[in-house]
């Protein structure tokens, strides 16, 4: 037959042979409501199994808002009258819908970031203005939930208070370099940490940026003079440290030339001490043995040393009215001063002439007599 045919046991888009009509059913339910609104309602039996429909959707809508989903990064805090129950991992879950029962998710894997700025003091007394960043997770629902009232204010107050109490216990300096920022942060971040442990936030600090360092346009006058007084404290210092490394040496050396004269000295007075007592004991021992021999000896030894040592003056005394005067440690010391000073052959010869002449004269004068 021609698909075409409005009707016919074989089109498809009539009623099946022997089943209900899908129209004529979608008619009898409007009937029915329209029953139901008229006034005078329709029969019991009618009226009943529409409110039990109605009681059942509306059940089932209430059953239905139990229903609620977990993302990946995420878990779900469950609340029953308001205590604690559980938490449920990602997925799709079930719970009693309100008012037996309340659900709140928090993400545990994404990282928030906070910024923070102010005026800190210096162990070196600097003001300086800090910028600096706090990256943290909630890593903990339940803390998070019920141990902090508010979490993000506790952790700014942690957060600041860390910071001043890291950065006044460093100087400018470290603040400015590069190089101990790191470990400035380093410090920061275990300090907040261990803070809001202590709190049991459940927030974790992953990282602390500083930022930037400023110091205030008031402060920047009194901070030139302050550094140039650092600078000069150092300057002196190194310069009392160059003197002192300049001084110490020679006292060390000048002390240590003392003690050595002092050494020698007493090795030399040792020394004469140990010989004019052996001399003596030689002496005695020579005198045991012939004392007129040895008291000679020495009376001879010591007229000898006297004299070598007094002005000598030679007079003839068989000489009448002409006296001959012979300077003999004059004569010597020209001849030794001859020898050491230029010229000394014509001091010498000058000298042996001078001692020539009054040989000579003497001579004479011994002849004449």
């Amino acid at each position: 037959m021609p698909w075409n045919q409005p009707s016919g046991p074989q089109s498809p888009w009539g009623r099946r042979p022997g089943g209900p009509d899908l129209d004529e059913r979608l008619k009898s339910w409007q009937k029915k409501l329209e029953a139901l609104l008229r006034p005078g309602g329709a029969k019991g039996g009618d009226s009943s199994s529409l409110l039990i429909i109605g009681i059942a959707a509306v059940v089932a809508v209430w059953l239905y808002n139990g229903v609620y989903q977990v993302k990946q990064p995420e878990r779900g805090v469950v609340q029953r009258f308001g205590r604690f129950l559980e938490v449920t991992p990602p997925g799709l879950h079930f719970r009693l819908p309100w008012p037996f029962e309340s659900v709140n998710i928090v993400n545990v894997a994404s990282v928030n970031s906070s910024d923070f700025k102010s005026r800190v003091l210096t162990s070196d007394v600097n003001l300086v203005d800090l910028h600096f960043a706090v990256q943290y997770q909630f890593t903990d629902p339940v803390k998070k939930l019920f141990r902090v009232r508010d979490p993000e204010s506790t952790l700014s107050e942690v957060a600041e208070s860390a910071i001043r109490e890291i950065v006044g216990r460093s100087t400018l300096d470290e603040l400015l370099v590069g190089s101990t920022r790191a470990e400035i942060t380093r410090r920061t971040k275990e300090l907040i940490q261990h803070v809001l442990d202590y709190y049991n936030s459940g927030i974790t600090v992953t990282t602390v940026n500083l930022e930037d360092v400023q110091v205030p346009e008031a402060v920047i006058p009194s901070q030139r003079d302050a550094n140039k007084a650092q600078a000069d404290k150092e300057r002196l210092i190194l310069e009392a440290e160059a003197y002192v490394n300049g001084i110490l040496p020679e006292a060390q050396g000048e002390a240590a030339r003392i003690q050595q004269d002092a050494q020698g000295y007493k090795s030399k007075v040792t020394a004469i001490a140990e010989g004019q007592a052996s001399r003596f004991s030689q002496l005695e021992a020579a005198y045991a043995q012939a004392p007129e021999v040895t008291r000679r000896r020495l009376y001879t030894d010591t007229i000898e040393n006297v004299l070598a040592r007094s002005h000598k003056v030679i007079i003839d005394s068989r000489a009448g009215s002409n006296l001959v005067y012979l300077p003999i440690e004059k004569l010597l010391e020209k001849s030794v001063k001859g020898e050491s000073e230029p010229g000394a052959e014509g001091a010498a010869g000058s000298a042996k002439e001078s001692t020539d002449q009054v040989t000579i004269e003497g001579s004479r004068s011994r002849g004449e007599r």
